[in-house]
């Protein structure tokens, strides 16, 4: 039974094993109130997910330019606790609570609890990370987040900032860790 297991959790964590999606397409339309998080976040890479303690890390890395945001559940639990959840989320990451009456963003993103969604400038979905891609204890998200930073997985953008380019490439070429600190 264990050794079953132990293959089940491995091909889990192989690429194309757990919930892991790349398919560089614009993301379905979805809104907050009046509020298109989305548009507004044009021409930076966006994140939407919880990663107060990430984006540190990614900015003292150089990485700058990136949007945050979380998108709280739909249910009345969750409503009960935004509050909560807006006092742990930094300031510089926006959080969203859904209206009742609104079609759910989660269902519109084809989401599930913890997952992270990471679009590139130009909006188009690079990474859908699912559990167990999306525990921050592993690479998947600080990697996939890079990846979107970096390199042009769909294609060329307009919104592409020549000095994010420069430092991504400085780093490739010069073999400099990516976890080295200003």
């Amino acid at each position: 039974m264990w050794a079953d297991l132990g293959l089940v959790l491995a091909l889990c964590l192989l690429p194309g094993g757990g919930t892991e999606i790349q398919n560089c397409l614009e993301p379905p339309e979805w809104r907050i109130g009046e509020e298109d998080p989305m548009w507004n976040s044009r021409g930076s890479v966006t994140v939407v997910a919880l990663l107060q303690d990430l984006r540190v890390k990614l900015e003292n890395e150089r990485l700058v330019n990136i949007s945050y945001v979380v998108v709280n559940h739909q249910g009345p639990q969750s409503r009960r606790e935004f509050h909560l959840l807006k006092e742990r989320v930094s300031d510089y990451i926006a959080v969203y609570q859904q209206d009742e009456q609104q079609d759910d963003v989660w269902t519109t993103l084809n989401g599930n609890k913890d997952d992270f969604l990471i679009y590139d400038r130009c909006g188009r979905l690079v990474y859908h990370l699912g559990l167990p891609y999306s525990f921050l204890h592993f690479q998947y998200v600080e990697e996939s987040i890079k990846i979107a930073y970096c390199e042009n997985k769909c294609g060329n953008c307009s919104y592409t900032v020549f000095s994010c380019l420069i430092l991504c490439i400085v780093k490739k070429k010069t073999g400099f860790d990516w976890y080295l600190k200003k």
